[in-house]
């Protein structure tokens, strides 16, 4: 079973390459939870499936024009990596988006995504 530490390095560095999908369907568990700032139908998305739909609708959704993936900072049974994004929603304006993830890893997959946003 691979550790904490393996896990949150592999994420990141497929991160960087911009395989952020092909991480989560590798790291995550098939009872993933992922849970987003605010409330509405995205804000706890359970189960493999769900967060995969999720990343889809935001890639559909999103033109990133660049992205800087740092970490991870490991601690315990959970890690943290900041996203930083140039992008533009569809229909709207270009802005930087900047987040943390955090992440807890259970037998050897990620149990939870929790995702800030700096403000």
């Amino acid at each position: 079973m691979p550790t904490v530490t393996e896990i949150a390095e592999d994420l990141v560095a497929m991160c960087k390459r911009g395989e952020f999908g092909a991480a989560g369907e590798k790291h995550w568990a098939d009872d993933v939870v992922s849970l987003e700032v605010g409330e509405g139908e995205m804000a706890r998305i359970q189960g493999k499936a769900g967060v995969r739909g999720k990343g889809e609708w935001w890639a559909a959704n999103h033109d990133v024009h660049d992205s800087l993936v740092e970490g991870p900072y490991v601690n315990g049974d959970q890690f943290v990596v900041r996203f930083k994004m140039d992008l533009t929603p569809k229909g709207g304006q270009r802005r930087v988006m900047d987040e943390v993830g955090v992440y807890t890893v259970k037998g050897g997959k990620i149990s939870e995504e929790r995702f800030f946003y700096g403000i």
